[in-house]
């Protein structure tokens, strides 16, 4: 989400707020020193997110409302919320700004292994720690979805369906229907390719 690093630059640290109550610079400098960004880059994405979030915290229907800015040729739905439930880590629905950046330093400034964690986070819906097969396909699904019908080649009705059915036996080294962290992380260094792409991947969720 590449707008939150696309904001003016008008340098005032006490302008970070969150929860009503003023961020202090040594809690600026904390955020800075536990995440991957500097304390100018902090405030820039802050800003970016009190303004799609005023009240310093997101809900699953705001984060969808977002995700929907960005892809209005499909349906962002679905992937909005398998993207939320790698963010939210408590009972409330809610994330944090806190929680925000801590995920997007990992997804865009994290080693090849935390990035390929958050991706297996994303497949593996019922959190169990293996993806199945169906748990590929709805996140692939949720994929072209959101992507719509104005991609090259042409997203058709079974391209999910086809697109799993060549991959999941590819990265399921064991043939045992599902696919461990190691197999993901086994099969992506296999692929000068995917590493090239987790190495370039930045602010992008």
């Amino acid at each position: 989400m590449q707008f939150y690093l696309d904001l003016g630059a008008k340098d005032d640290v006490d302008d970070l707020n969150l929860h009503v109550t003023r961020y202090r610079p040594e809690e600026l400098n904390k955020l800075a020193k536990t995440t991957k960004f500097t304390r100018k880059e902090i405030q820039l994405i802050y800003r970016g997110f009190k303004q799609e979030c005023p009240t310093g915290l997101v809900d699953e229907d705001s984060f969808k409302d977002i995700f929907a800015q960005f892809f209005p040729q499909g349906d962002a739905t679905q992937y909005a919320h398998y993207v939320f439930n790698t963010l939210k880590h408590n009972s409330s629905g809610q994330i944090s700004f806190e929680e925000f950046l801590g995920i997007l330093s990992k997804v865009s400034r994290g080693t090849i292994q935390e990035k390929m964690q958050w991706i297996f986070g994303l497949y593996d819906l019922n959190k169990d720690g293996l993806i199945t097969k169906n748990e590929m396909l709805d996140v692939v699904t949720s994929i072209y979805e959101m992507l719509g019908h104005h991609t090259e080649p042409q997203v058709e009705e079974n391209s999910a369906r086809e697109h799993v059915e060549k991959i999941f036996h590819q990265i399921d080294l064991n043939h045992d229907g599902v696919v461990t962290i190691d197999e993901l992380v086994e099969w992506c260094c296999r692929d000068e390719r995917i590493l090239q792409s987790l190495e370039m991947l930045d602010t992008v969720l």
